[in-house]
């Protein structure tokens, strides 16, 4: 689950390119800007660059680099393999599954100068898993009990537990032990002046514009796109003008604005593929929503292809389960709700929950009726909530919606419906659907991961078994059975997996790839994911 503290609280646009002074240095006399310059414009505010803190989790950190790195196969249709970077090879696990071990690559210096060493490994994961870090990141670490290093500069991990996704926990970015001072993550010194080893270096930072500039002395070569600033422009309408105004040379747009970009002529524009599912959680503490016949008669009602077809205006598809046709044989097709109206109304007919004088329903003087929430920032969550309203308003169904923040849904969890977002870790099975499909585990996870507390305890079973099988045909199996059980008890209403939708000015750079991303859509995401490897011909 994503929701909200990494990807949708102000954080660093998670990426990071360098700067280009909107005014000035980057342009001439003529106005021409720079051509080994950028200019992009995000919805994030810049700042938070510690590791630690969650900066760059999903690789996508051009500031720090991982121990492995992704590799699109066939852009963003598929998921990406898990290549060594920092890494020397892949990482290789004993038989139990319960010690990973890889070996750090020699030569490699942070942009201060110092050496990479495996202490700088260790201490970075150990960090993550300190109590005293507070680390946003400590949930999707659990397994993780230590990390010792070797004098041949090996790094051994050792888990509570077997998991065998354990090596998409490797693309954390990499910070200096002597940098990784006790205290809360929050307040290190990195969030605003990181030290990596990534290609691009941290030139200016302020509350509305980040510069990054390239590391000359990158150990895999200085990337060719020297500067790049990155201004916070949070409003969607504000991207957009600047985008078509020349101000800025690209930005992430809401499916609605971009598509004014998919033929214009000096553009390209990229709907990119995801696992990043909206959808639903229902408030536990509602009687009509805590109803298993009204949560199977609410995904029956609600019409996905229209959601698709009009919110989403075409780019994105249908959610049924939280698992993306990516997911290949572990993706059960079949494990799907139709559109069928005229069968939910039944089915809450004979549930007991019959219309009233004001087409409401209503079952022993209970309205069939909830408050669903959404962050009032986000446009696409407002839009989404008011389809699925008004399709839930032709069952008899009253949805009240609440534009609020993130504070005040945390705090009312219990008792409103959330338009959420998940897919935040979409490289493995286990990290996409675990906290959003198992039951609450006392003091772990986000508050958003299964903030209904749905579930049962044959879904548990698979759930865990799938995580601690190293046999990816059974753990394919336990994860066809888990949508098997979840299409016969939904807990949610999903409603589509979407596409990230970016623009940028076409420039003449080459050698730009996507891959498939998680729940962050950012300008550190789409074509910049792969700014390190540009090039001119």
């Amino acid at each position: 689950m994503a929701e909200p503290s990494l990807q949708n609280r102000p954080r660093a646009a998670a990426i990071v390119l360098l700067l280009t002074a909107l005014t000035g240095c980057t342009a001439d006399a003529e106005g021409t800007r720079d051509n080994a310059a950028l200019v992009l414009a995000d919805a994030t505010e810049p700042g938070r660059f510690n590791p630690v803190g969650g900066h760059g989790d999903s690789g996508q950190s051009h500031i720090y680099d991982g121990l492995l790195r992704l590799s699109p196969k066939d852009g963003s249709s598929s998921l990406p393999d898990l290549v060594p970077w920092l890494a020397t090879e892949l990482p290789q696990s004993n038989a139990e599954g319960t010690q990973w071990t890889v070996r750090v690559r020699e030569g490699v210096n942070f942009s201060d100068g110092t050496a990479l060493d495996a202490g700088d490994v260790a201490a970075t994961y150990e960090a993550v898993i300190d109590p005293g870090s507070a680390s946003e990141l400590a949930p999707s670490y659990d397994m993780l009990q230590d990390v010792t290093t070797a004098a041949d500069g090996t790094v051994t991990f050792r888990l509570k537990y077997p998991y065998s996704g354990f090596a998409s926990r490797l693309l954390l970015g990499i910070a200096p032990s002597e940098r990784l001072t006790p205290g809360l993550a929050a307040e290190s010194s990195l969030n605003t002046e990181p030290v990596g080893t990534g290609p691009y270096k941290v030139t200016s930072l302020r509350p509305d514009e980040l510069v990054l500039s390239a590391n000359e002395d990158y150990w895999n070569g200085a990337p060719e796109v020297k500067t790049v600033t990155i201004i916070h422009v949070p409003d969607d309408n504000s991207r957009a003008q600047r985008l078509q105004s020349g101000e800025i040379d690209g930005t992430v747009l809401p499916p609605r604005l971009a598509a004014a970009y998919e033929d214009k002529p000096g553009y390209s524009h990229e709907a990119v593929g995801t696992a990043d599912w909206r959808g639903l959680s229902l408030p536990s503490g509602s009687v009509f929503a805590g109803d298993p016949n009204s949560v199977l008669a609410m995904n029956l009602a609600v019409d996905r292809e229209g959601v698709v077809d009009h919110v989403l205006d075409g780019r994105g598809i249908p959610a049924h389960t939280p698992v993306a046709p990516v997911y290949g044989d572990a993706f059960n097709p079949e494990a799907a709700f139709p559109y069928d109206p005229e069968a939910a109304a039944v089915l809450l007919d004979e549930a007991g929950w019959l219309p009233g004088e004001d087409g409401v329903r209503a079952r022993d003087g209970v309205r069939a009726s909830f408050e669903l929430a959404y962050n009032a920032s986000d446009t696409l969550r407002r839009d989404l909530s008011l389809a699925f309203a008004s399709d839930m308003s032709k069952l008899g169904v009253d949805v009240t919606l609440l534009g609020t923040d993130w504070n005040v849904i945390e705090e009312r969890r219990a008792d409103v419906g959330i338009l959420l977002g998940g897919g935040d870790k979409p490289y493995d099975l286990d990290s996409q659907l675990f906290e959003t499909l198992h039951t609450a585990i006392p003091g772990s996870g986000s508050p958003f991961a299964n903030p209904g507390n749905t579930g049962t305890a044959a879904m548990d079973s698979h759930l865990e078994a799938a995580r601690q099988s190293p046999h990816p045909a059974e753990r394919t199996a336990h994860y066809l059975a888990v949508q098997d059980l979840y299409i016969q008890q939904p807990g949610y209403v999903m409603l589509a997996f979407i596409n990230h939708n970016y623009i940028q000015k076409d420039m003449g750079w080459q050698n730009i790839r996507t891959v498939l991303e998680p729940h962050t859509h950012d300008v550190g995401w789409g074509f910049w994911w792969s700014l390190r490897d540009w090039t001119r011909e």
